[in-house]
């Protein structure tokens, strides 16, 4: 299983792609069918101190799971893109066991 990390037009620190790495591995170490994950860090030219975006894509057999989230840092950012994709993860789980 891979985790890709991309930051668009600035070198993202091994601090945070460290941080990034532990919370995705957490998050997809319950579920056994997840392929893959890519995450995307940019910041946005806003005059506004929520620029961070963070974009984390969840491979798994049959669709894509995806979460897009905006913050003033990207820890925080990433963070609720994790627990967005939580619930989605545990909604697809559902699915699966009702078929």
């Amino acid at each position: 299983m891979s985790i890709k990390i991309n930051s668009v037009q600035f070198k993202a620190d091994k601090k945070l792609e460290d941080f990034i790495e532990n919370k995705v591995t957490k998050l997809i170490k319950h579920h056994d069918d997840v392929i893959g994950a890519e995450v995307i860090l940019k910041v946005e030219n806003a005059p506004n101190l929520e620029n961070k975006i963070t974009e984390i894509k969840i491979e798994i057999p049959g669709n894509d799971l995806f979460a897009k989230k905006q913050s003033k840092t990207f820890e925080s950012s990433t963070d609720t893109a994790i627990e967005a994709l939580r619930r989605q993860l545990k909604k697809h789980k559902e699915k699966q066991r009702k078929k």
